[in-house]
């Protein structure tokens, strides 16, 4: 790409920034996006602020970064992380880097509830882990999580409970698609003990991931509530995940279990099977597993025996 074609964006992106771009933080981008929501711009429109400003931090690191260094005593890391990043931006994009592995999600988990035992304020640290936990289990977007209400939440429903996602994403301009998802991998379990013991800590109102003032949490303050706790959790930037890539790990995970990908489409609330394709990035052993399984399930048609115990 060349700048000069997009000076007059890379301008009006710098304006808004508001500091040199070597200066420039996540917080700085995280601000600058969503300021962009507030006025009304469209989502398409949104990624290519963000874009155009990779794009020229890419072109000072190749050709500008020992003069910056030398003068301003910084060295160039660009700001845009996988929290602020639109899925489509530059090769480095989130949605071509595998979703986090069962066995990561489950670590990060269990750092989760022993933070809640240790945590100044329960209520938020156990909030957090139900809210995550929907996230993955349930596939949701931030968004469809903080719109959440109490009454949404049906532990009769089904053999697991459903939750009832009132407002989810459509279409171009259709409005919201409202959905049922199972509450399944245990997810039924965190929730009623969320309703029954951590959301009485909160002042009373619909919301279900209330904030300590009883309103909803932006999906915003999800994003950075997630980027919080992996600060705390103190692993390496290559282990951390954005909350679309817990949704993605839920793709995946149900798809290595078998599970029927139109099933998967549906619980996801994407349009046609191939968006929810996009979303699954089988493990690396994925084949051999999927074989294993195969030969396993002959074995036990031929003997009478299950030979997977």
């Amino acid at each position: 790409m060349t700048i000069d074609n997009d000076i007059g964006l890379l301008e009006r992106t710098l304006a808004a920034l508001g500091r040199p771009a070597w200066e420039v933080t996540p917080e700085d981008i995280d601000r600058v996006v969503g300021d962009l929501a507030v006025k009304g711009r469209s989502t398409s429109t949104r990624p290519e602020y963000v874009q155009i400003f990779k794009g020229f931090h890419r072109f000072l690191q190749a050709r500008k970064a020992a003069e910056i260094e030398a003068a301003f005593g910084v060295r160039l890391v660009c700001p845009v992380d996988v929290f602020n990043a639109s899925r489509h931006v530059g090769d480095e994009s989130p949605a071509l880097v595998p979703p986090p592995t069962p066995e990561r999600v489950e670590e990060f988990f269990d750092f989760m509830k022993q933070r809640i035992a240790t945590a100044r304020k329960y209520g938020p640290a156990a909030r957090d882990y139900a809210m995550f936990r929907t996230l993955y289990h349930a596939g949701l977007r931030s968004e469809e999580a903080s719109l959440l209400d109490k009454p949404d939440v049906h532990c009769s429903r089904g053999p697991f409970g459903k939750l009832h996602v009132r407002f989810g994403k459509g279409a171009h301009t259709s409005g919201p698609r409202p959905r049922w998802v199972p509450m399944i991998d245990g997810l039924d379990l965190v929730l009623r003990w969320f309703l029954d013991d951590v959301r009485p800590k909160f002042p009373d109102s619909p919301v279900l991931f209330a904030d300590e003032s009883d309103g909803t949490l932006h999906r915003g303050t999800i994003r950075n509530r997630l980027r919080y706790l992996m600060e705390l959790d103190g692993r390496p930037a290559s282990e951390r995940f954005s909350p679309h890539a817990l949704r993605r790990a839920c793709a995946t995970h149900n798809y290595e279990h078998d599970v029927d990908l139109v099933a998967i489409q549906q619980m996801l609330g994407h349009w046609t099977v191939s968006s929810t394709m996009r979303y699954v990035r089988p493990s690396a052993t994925f084949i051999e597993d999927a074989y294993q399984r195969a030969v396993a399930g002959t074995l036990a048609e031929l003997t009478g025996k299950d030979t997977t115990a």
